[in-house]
């Protein structure tokens, strides 16, 4: 007897749905699996025949030969045992499912026991299920939260065989699982950390929120002590929630790397990232035998920190030039080629020397002339001219750091930022292009949206001469001058806003110039 069941398969981020068909008939008992499947598929027989011994159903007599379609896609992990386990019942006539399976899919992992196990990636499975025709999802129990997300389809979580077949067979019901969306989209800010807890640092907190407005990239350069760290991991506090569209993207992101907590349905916060210095190229990139996202990955859409960046390798500095540019990293292995995600903000914090006091108003440096070269010239010109803004943190003061004035929260803060990015938005929606942040202008863009008027032209025509700007620099001046504008609510660019997007961008010259 043939039996038709479907399930879905996962490549990257993308999923694929998978139609797996069994035919039993009476020999020799055997168990077969064709369709270009890995070890961890073949073994889903062994696991298979276990779960319905101790769970008491029977397993069907006979030779099985199980065929997952396309033939011609590598079968990867443990995603179709639950589907094995409905094809084999059918096949076998064990099992006379009430409904049409042609509008369902199953995907799990079974242990020996019958538990219905969870497994990564379920998210991009059943939207590629959907697409395939498939509206009913019966996945693990601790990923039907993380499946609901989905619109328009209905999805149980199991929690072991006999509850399923119990369904399948008309003699109990599961309840399906529901997703509230305002419920989990309902956005905290409460991390623990404000911007009302740094003391001083003004230039570096209006830098930060420019960097929050436009998505820029920033770099922090300051001696020890000095609060790099901390305004860094507040910069989430001050960034705009997620929409759907990213909380979702960026969800499929963690589902696949196998970070997303069971019983969540989505990430409503955006993700922020701090990898050790000591990460290779591949941890930052992604890579493996089965390419999996790496760190900038994983900040999609939300912060990636880099502390110390000179102490990161050279090869994992350069790692990140195309990725900064593209948005996306392509990763290609024996396995396959993928391409992930990776639209962040690059946030890095360093010290102007290895004993973190050159220039230091109080503290000797103790680092040779040559040495400190050797230290800032460890980042390349091509990954500063990456970096929109950089500034310079000074130590604070014993006044600044005992005054009883309050500093601003990160709720003021992020109640500018959001007017800010609500005056852009206007701007690009009028003009019908959907531009997330001005930090993604195109060069034929910044021409279009960045006007300036003559006194902006020739302070912008100097600093270039001076500084000796690429036009990639002078591209990213023109981003910044487009953030501290949208600030003021100005369309044309004057030349206080290109003077603050230069001052925002000069000490690649103090530190790493001739």
């Amino acid at each position: 007897m043939l039996s038709t069941v479907y399930s879905a398969g996962l490549l990257g981020i993308e999923g694929f749905s998978v139609i797996v068909e069994v035919n039993c008939i009476n020999s020799i008992p055997q168990f077969e699996i064709v369709g270009l499947p890995d070890s961890a598929v073949r073994e889903s027989k062994d696991r298979l025949r276990a779960a319905c011994t101790n769970s008491g159903v029977g397993f069907p007599d006979g030779a099985l030969t199980v065929n997952l379609a396309p033939a011609d896609k590598k079968k990867e992990g443990s995603f179709y045992d639950l589907a094995l386990l409905v094809g084999t019942q059918t096949a076998g006539g064990k099992l006379s499912v009430r409904g049409d399976l042609s509008k369902m899919c199953f995907i799990g992992e079974l242990s020996f026991s019958g538990d219905v196990r969870g497994v990564r990636g379920i998210l991009c499975m059943c939207i590629a299920a959907k697409a395939a025709g498939q509206s009913v999802m019966f996945v693990p129990a601790q990923n039907a939260a993380e499946a609901s997300v989905i619109d328009g389809v209905t999805v149980y979580g199991v929690h072991t065989i006999r509850e399923l077949l119990d369904h399948l067979s008309g003699r109990a019901e599961m309840t399906p699982v529901a997703f509230d969306r305002e419920a989990a989209h309902a956005l905290s800010y409460d991390l623990g950390v404000d911007y009302a807890d740094v003391k001083g640092q003004r230039m570096a907190k209006r830098a930060l929120e420019l960097a929050a407005v436009g998505q820029h990239n920033v770099l922090l350069i300051g001696p020890p002590g000095t609060g790099k760290s901390m305004l860094a991991k507040r910069l989430p506090t001050i960034l705009p929630p997620l929409t759907f569209s990213e909380a979702l993207e960026t969800t499929m992101l963690h589902s696949i790397s196998g970070m997303l907590a069971d019983g969540k349905s989505l990430i409503v916060k955006r993700p922020f990232r701090a990898p050790h210095h000591t990460m290779s190229s591949a941890g930052l990139a992604g890579g493996g035998k089965v390419p999996m996202p790496g760190e900038i990955s994983i900040a999609h859409n939300g912060v990636l920190f880099l502390d110390e960046l000179p102490e990161f390798s050279r090869d994992a500095m350069e790692v990140l030039r195309q990725p900064l540019e593209d948005g996306a990293v392509t990763i290609t292995r024996a396995a396959g080629k993928v391409t992930y995600p990776c639209r962040f903000m690059l946030v890095s914090a360093m010290n102007p020397c290895r004993c973190g006091y050159f220039g230091h108003p109080t503290i000797a440096c103790t680092c040779r002339r040559e040495d400190i070269r050797k230290y800032v010239s460890r980042i390349s010109g091509p990954l500063l001219d990456r970096i929109d803004i950089q500034i310079e943190i000074p130590s604070l003061t014993f006044d600044e750091l005992n005054t009883a004035e309050k500093e601003e929260s990160s709720a003021q803060i992020r109640a500018r930022v959001d007017a800010a990015r609500a005056y852009a938005r206007e701007r690009y929606a009028a003009a019908g292009v959907d531009i997330s942040a001005n930090a993604r202008l195109t060069a034929p863009q910044i021409r279009q949206f960045c006007p300036m008027d003559s006194a902006a032209q020739m302070l912008l025509r100097g600093a270039f001469e001076r500084m000796g700007l690429s036009a990639r620099g002078y591209d990213r001046i023109l981003r910044v001058a487009r953030t501290v504008a949208d600030m003021d609510r100005a369309e044309v660019i004057s030349a206080d806003h290109v003077a603050e997007a230069i001052q925002m961008r000069s000490l690649d010259r103090k530190y790493f110039g001739a």
